[in-house]
């Protein structure tokens, strides 16, 4: 077994938001952390184009100016289901920007810190204080940070609820190129367009594209015969909204996906020397649009305690920040389980329409705190 560096004392699995943040935090604490990352070059991850009021200031707090990435700003949230819509202004403006730009802003600022990065790496397990990588190597270090996005990493389950096992979730991304059409319909908005058995989140990038993430129960996609175009060629028929936004898009060529997202799994207990971030410790449902203040938040906390108590601060950490989790991710599945439900969606829509402050408080309700 190799140790990472002589005086690496943190291996960080991922260089994402919060693995990212992660490596700038103790490499200013002075770990000189290892940060892995499984591509060679940034790529456009999916989803979690949307960035709070309270992460652009996470963001500053990291030594990355807000203005500097150059994203579309976002001063209101718009919800639609049925013909029903309402328009909200958000508690804070808020940015669109694209997981390409912020990862690469992000990265540089742990490099910039004193990380190291390396690319290329795929860890595959974590075992013993080491990390075992897909070439053979295994890498040792007493901390590591295990940020892996949300995607399952061998041997640490995310289990979601039985409702959820029995209509598993899928995600979907659709990329909308950037169009007239699209800068007049969305605008400086983030959108949520409720259905039956899933919604889809809207919001334009810094060169004016659009990002169109969608949750949908199998049983919507089976629906569609396991097709993600047919399924948004049938939503954009059923909503006239939706409709029009997907008008100009290439649906053959630019749909992702990942299967059995366990949205509201929390990671309630740790063990020494292994710190879970961001979707590795938690999935808020993706509409509170929290998942990017989700990464930096457990960073921030992470950090906070492995600068307290080192490797054996970890399950501490692990409990508390399941227990801060806890209301805003109870909070954001109510809203998720009345969204998806057509007996309740309009029922949301006109309720949010009349009550602005409710939308306003539901959105700060649902951000997580850090540290």
């Amino acid at each position: 077994m190799r140790r990472a560096d002589p005086v690496s004392e943190a291996i960080v699995i991922g260089a994402g938001p919060a693995g990212s943040a992660a490596a700038i935090g103790l490499a200013r604490a002075g770990a000189k952390p290892l940060l892995l990352e499984r591509s060679r070059e940034t790529g456009d991850a999916l989803c979690g184009g949307f960035l709070s009021w309270q992460s652009l200031a996470r963001l500053e707090g990291l030594d990355i100016d807000p203005a500097s990435l150059g994203g579309q700003p976002v001063a209101r949230v718009r919800l639609f289901a049925g013909a029903r819509r309402s328009e909200t202004m958000l508690p804070a403006p808020a940015l669109g920007v694209s997981r390409r730009r912020l990862d690469t802003a992000l990265q540089a600022a742990a490099e910039r810190a004193g990380a190291g990065l390396e690319r290329g790496v795929h860890a595959t397990a974590i075992g013993d204080g080491a990390v075992q990588t897909r070439d053979g190597a295994s890498l040792a270090a007493p901390s590591l940070f295990l940020a892996a996005g949300k995607h399952g990493f061998r041997g640490f389950p995310r289990d979601p609820a039985a409702w959820q096992r029995r209509d598993p979730v899928i995600g979907l991304r659709l990329r909308l190129p950037a169009h007239p059409a699209l800068d007049r319909l969305v605008g400086d908005a983030v959108e949520l367009h409720l259905f039956d058995r899933g919604y889809a989140g809207l919001v334009r990038q810094e060169d004016g594209s659009g990002n169109l993430c969608l949750a949908a129960h199998k049983s919507r996609l089976d629906d569609a015969r396991g097709d993600p175009a047919a399924l948004l060629r049938a939503l954009g028929d059923a909503h006239p909204a939706l409709g029009e936004r997907l008008a100009h898009a290439d649906w053959m060529r630019n749909v992702d996906a990942i299967g059995h997202v366990p949205y509201g799994w929390r990671a309630r207990a740790g063990e020494p020397g292994l710190f879970r971030l961001g979707d590795q410790a938690g999935v808020i449902p993706s509409l509170a649009g929290e998942g990017m203040g989700l990464a930096f938040a457990s960073a921030d906390a992470a950090v906070a305690a492995w600068r307290r108590g080192g490797p054996g601060a970890a399950p501490v950490f692990q409990r508390r920040l399941a227990n801060r989790m806890a209301r805003p991710f109870a909070l954001a599945n109510i809203v998720w389980r009345a969204g998806e439900n057509p007996r309740f969606a309009g029922g949301v829509i006109s309720l949010a329409a009349s009550l602005p402050r409710l939308v306003q408080w539901v959105s700060h309700a649902t951000r997580i705190r850090g540290a």
